[in-house]
């Protein structure tokens, strides 16, 4: 029956987007942005998919398009805000065409208290559902095109992975893989277990059948997504050694390991391989242990550097990097020095550092907190500050040296940009013509932000 009301929904869709078509010379146009992650991004890309095998065309202009989605976060209260004011931005556009279909889908539209001020307050929001509703899309257009009812899908009706999908990528060079979905950690000041649900992984097959077919297609880079990549049920480390043994040339990355799961063995496979890029992105979020438990991370800094230290026995030049939470609840300034001091003591290649979001239904929204936001403001700055010192340290390793870069586009100050394998920004002059290869580039100088250097012949170390 579930199957039968998907096909009629498709159906009328189709009819809707040909008849459409005749009257306007062109199809309906979509437009789909995706704020936030890896995950909003590849989730924008199947929701296009979707929307493509009914009929619709894509713009990247609001004013041009008859439907228009906003794919949101709900990480930081930031982004929330972010999508509030462009959506009231569109207020006079739906005026001027009433027939336009507004959406709001993604994290942020599973928190109800953002549907109702959607209701509300947004009278030019015609749909908005949660991040369990994806399948349900076709039904949800046609109730808003046909029977001109507003909807608003909540529901948490569904657990189960559709392997079944068309995806229209934004890159043909770089590609976004999901293995699995939801998150069990329940970390403090996270609201993600509460908008994406439990986890849910991918079958081994299913994934290694799709990274097969975008190497295939000529993808060469290749990022798999998780929350928490290495509470995979299937097994991280054998995944990834699947994986690796497809022939070709590519490389893999992956998003994002918790330090409570990550072992020995996965630092292995990845020293061990022959496309993994020898980098680890490891979210400490705080030096100090008191801190971590208040987080609950189930980790201390000890168990976090036993994993660093593991890694560089093994390899001196592994890269690492991180993300580093700012004024948390009660963090004292004793407990800030501490994360200045793990950050000295690790050298991180970047840190991706943020204030304390407050995110209504977390834990630590409830926690008493009396740092002002100046405080929080200057540590921040602090730490910057400290990664930044850090900088001339550790890019100087790379200096005289070889480095495959995956040629991604123009560059700020050379002609050509890409990233090393550890993920490091390289620029280089060279012909736009090498975009999407890779290329070996000997790097010569540095900055704070990029390596810089010129091609050379022959093949990277």
């Amino acid at each position: 029956m579930e199957n039968t009301v998907k096909a009629d929904a498709k159906a009328r869709l189709l009819e809707y987007c040909r008849e459409y078509a005749e009257q306007n010379g062109h199809p309906p146009l979509a437009y789909v942005y995706s704020f936030g992650c890896q995950q909003n991004v590849s989730d924008g890309e199947k929701l296009k998919g979707q929307l493509s095998l009914v009929g619709f065309g894509f713009t990247d202009d609001t004013e041009q398009a008859q439907l228009i989605i906003f794919n949101t976060c709900a990480v930081r209260e930031n982004a929330e805000n972010t999508v509030y004011g462009a959506v009231g931005g569109l207020k006079h556009l739906k005026e001027q065409k009433p027939d336009l279909i507004i959406g709001i889908c993604g994290c942020m539209a599973q928190l109800k208290h953002v549907a109702d001020k959607v209701k509300s307050s947004y009278r030019q929001v015609d749909l908005v559902f949660g991040t369990f509703a994806y399948n349900e899309l076709y039904a949800m257009l046609c109730t808003v095109i046909f029977d001109k009812r507003r909807v608003f899908e909540l529901s948490e009706n569904s657990t189960d992975i559709s392997e079944d999908f068309v995806q229209i990528r934004d890159s043909r060079i770089k590609a976004f893989v999901p293995i699995m979905y939801g998150c069990n950690n329940f970390c403090t000041y996270c609201i993600v277990p509460y908008v994406r649900g439990r986890e849910r992984s991918r079958k081994p097959e299913a994934v290694i059948d799709e990274v097969r077919k975008l190497i295939d297609e000529g993808y060469k880079e290749i990022t798999l997504l998780g929350q928490n990549v290495n509470s995979y049920s299937y097994g991280f480390p054998a995944l990834l050694r699947e994986i690796d043994k497809i022939d070709g040339e590519y490389r893999i990355r992956f998003m994002s390991s918790h330090p409570k799961d990550a072992t020995n063995e996965l630092i292995d496979t990845i020293i061990d391989s022959r496309h993994i890029c020898k980098t680890l992105h490891l979210p400490v979020q705080a030096g100090s242990d008191r801190v971590l438990k208040a987080m609950n991370r189930r980790y201390t800094t000890d168990d976090y550097l036993k994993i660093i230290d593991y890694a560089r026995s093994r390899m001196p030049g592994f890269s690492f990097t991180t993300d580093l939470i700012v004024g948390f609840p009660g963090e004292t300034e004793e407990e800030f020095e501490m994360t200045k001091a793990l950050i000295k003591r690790v050298g991180y290649d970047n840190i991706f550092s943020f204030v304390y979001s407050r995110r209504s239904g977390t834990p630590a929204a409830n926690m008493p907190d009396d740092t002002d936001d100046k405080t929080k403001g200057l540590r921040l700055r602090e730490l910057l500050l400290e990664q930044r010192e850090n900088i001339e340290k550790l890019f100087s390793r790379f200096v005289d040296k070889e480095a495959l870069v995956l040629v991604e586009g123009k560059g700020r100050q050379m002609q050509l940009t890409g990233k090393n394998d550890e993920g490091i920004i390289v620029e280089f002059d060279g012909d736009e013509s090498l975009i999407g290869q890779f290329v070996a580039v000997k790097i010569n100088r540095f900055a704070n932000w990029a390596l810089f250097g010129e091609i050379t012949k022959g093949k990277a170390e």
